[in-house]
């Protein structure tokens, strides 16, 4: 569907206008993106975008990695995102219990996904995907969520907490709101805006993950943290590009450093939207899914190659037996060739 908030038009609208009709209007908004995107800097021409995705995948396959000097912003946040775990404010209750306090503000921020590409967002803290809010079950959170954009928004968190709690109820522009609950269960979970239309506001950018930690502390490993997304820069109803930590290519041209023989944990989710499923395969090694997460006992899925639906997540924890460069990318072709593709780097 294109979505301009002056003039919504849907697909079967376009279809009536018949082929000519349709290229004529979408050729138009694509030659103009002022039209779709106001003062937004996209880039809006499908062919240029696969065009350089493609080539970038191509060289990554060819040389391994591509390693590079750009340090843009939002390849710094992908970079960040992977182990900035944010465990809030942390105080004692009266009772005895561990109370966390958050604060997060969602703002409207141009944001870059690829090189010399930015995406007009709807972020929480300015970035794409939020924070990642992280706990032990049965502390208390007490989150403090600003709304400084000029939409009604809210959060919504998976896991188990009171009703009134749910995020289902707007925060309008300028007002505050402090969501309150015990953490509950353990597991990986993710949370996200709840005001309809749900499409438009989850992928506009907010969303992020969301870690409850057992009690009993799970085996020391690496962690990290990893949301797999997509973007849709001329409001069609279909992604261009396809990221994990909303960056392009990050993890290949900074590859994903690991040592031989040690235990990696991966928080991994999927809000991709407009798409139904999205997916994780690992090359040259097997690692153990755990759906959700929520039971540490569970007997894993052993695979190199798990699939999820929007909202669904899961933890991975791979040993990477040898010394080499591996790559994981989206099973989807169309996903790993326009941006979903990596490399670990076992030293």
């Amino acid at each position: 569907m294109l979505r301009n908030s002056g003039d919504k038009m849907s697909r079967r609208k376009l279809l009536k206008m018949g082929g000519a009709g349709a290229f004529a209007v979408i050729g138009a908004a694509l030659l103009n993106p002022s039209t779709l995107f106001g003062k937004s800097t996209l880039v809006a021409d499908k062919h240029d975008i696969h065009k350089a995705m493609k080539g970038q995948l191509h060289d990554g396959m060819k040389h391994g990695y591509v390693p590079s000097n750009d340090a843009t912003e939002g390849f710094k946040a992908a970079q960040k995102a992977l182990t900035a775990f944010d465990y809030g404010k942390v105080s004692t209750l009266p009772d005895g219990r561990t109370l966390r306090e958050y604060e997060i503000t969602a703002y409207e921020n141009e944001v870059q996904i690829a090189k010399g590409i930015k995406f007009p967002g709807w972020t929480f803290n300015g970035t794409i995907p939020g924070p990642t809010i992280r706990c032990t079950e049965g502390d208390v959170l007490r989150i403090h969520f600003g709304n400084a954009t000029s939409h009604p928004h809210s959060i919504h968190f998976h896991g188990m907490h009171p009703t009134n709690m749910d995020g289902l109820e707007a925060v309008n522009s300028g007002d505050k709101f402090t969501y309150e609950f015990e953490a509950k269960p353990a597991g990986m979970h993710v949370y996200h805006c709840h005001v309809a239309p749900l499409a438009r506001h989850i992928h506009k950018g907010l969303y992020g993950n969301f870690i409850i930690d057992p009690k009993k502390p799970r085996a020391a490993a690496k962690e990290l943290s990893m949301v797999m997304n997509g973007f849709d820069l001329d409001l069609d109803g279909e992604n261009e590009i396809y990221t994990v930590n909303g960056y392009a290519f990050a993890y290949q041209q900074e590859p994903i450093k690991v040592k031989v023989g040690e235990l990696v944990r991966i928080y991994l989710s999927n809000l991709t939207e407009f798409d139904l499923i999205n997916s994780f395969h690992l090359h040259a090694n097997f690692f153990n899914y755990y759906a959700t997460g929520a039971d540490p006992e569970a007997r894993p899925q052993f695979t190199d190659t798990i699939m999820q639906c929007q909202g669904e997540r899961g933890i991975m924890e791979i040993v990477f037996p040898s010394a080499g460069k591996y790559m994981f990318h989206a099973h989807q072709s169309e996903f790993a060739e326009l941006g979903w593709m990596g490399f670990f780097i076992a030293e």
